[in-house]
This record gives structure tokens, C-alpha cells and sequence, in this order.
């Protein structure tokens, strides 16, 4: 990939952003079992609406749009791909498929005659 993404040093802010989505997090995790009588959709809001808000601040710092930038270069670098057509795609499992039964064969031969040397010089084996 030509395009590199140049991640800055992260400012002060951003590190604090980082920072407060984690602490929202753990509080979302708290809740969870701060609710422990509650019925489990309800003991699950806390953690859900603090992974949603912990995502929303991480999105608008640094570490966000130096993810965004790396989500557009990589679906940029997937239109690239030259996608095999279904006849080809047929032909190369044919092609798989007929070098396994051949190797198959052969080890399957190369096992008989390594039993049949094993037991002709040493008197053991099947």
C-alpha cells in the first residue's frame, strides 16, 4: 500500500479523550453489577450506552480519524481486487481437488511400501 497513514504524537486532549472513554467504559461494566436485582435487559443498558458513548469519544479524537483514514484506504485497496469469475473459481477447486487424490494415492502407496520394507527387514509390523 503506497498511502501510509502518519499517525501525530497525540496531544494532550486526545490522550484525555482515550482516557474518559475508558473510565466510561468500566462505569457501563459497574453498573452492570450495580443492577445485579434488576432483570438482564436492564443490568445490559449500563454497559451497551457506555460502549456507544465510549466509541463516540474516541471517534472524535485522533485515534478516531486516524481509524476513519485507515478504514478509507483499506476499502480503496479492496476495490483493487481482481475477483476470480465463477468458471475460474470452479476450474482452480477441480484442479485442488484432483492434486489431493493424487497425493493421496501416492502417500497412501509410499505408506504400503514402507510397511512392507519395515516388516521384510525387521520381522515386525503389520
Amino acid at each position: 500500500m503506497t498511502d501510509e497513514i502518519k499517525i501525530q504524537d497525540a496531544g494532550t486532549a486526545d490522550k484525555a479523550k482515550l482516557y474518559a472513554a475508558i473510565v466510561i467504559v468500566i462505569a457501563g461494566v459497574a453498573g452492570y453489577y450495580y443492577l445485579a436485582t434488576q432483570a438482564t435487559w436492564v443490568r445490559w443498558m449500563p454497559v451497551l450506552g457506555s460502549l456507544v458513548l465510549g466509541a463516540l469519544v474516541v471517534a472524535f479524537s485522533a485515534y478516531g480519524r486516524a481509524f476513519r483514514e485507515f478504514v478509507t484506504l483499506a476499502r480503496v485497496e479492496l476495490r483493487k481486487i481482481v475477483w476470480p469469475t465463477r468458471q475460474e473459481t470452479g476450474m482452480t477447486t477441480l484442479v485442488v481437488f484432483g492434486f489431493v487424490i493424487v497425493f493421496g494415492i501416492f502417500f497412501w502407496l509410499l505408506d504400503l511400501v514402507l510397511a512392507w520394507a519395515t516388516k521384510t527387514l525387521t520381522g515386525q509390523g503389520g
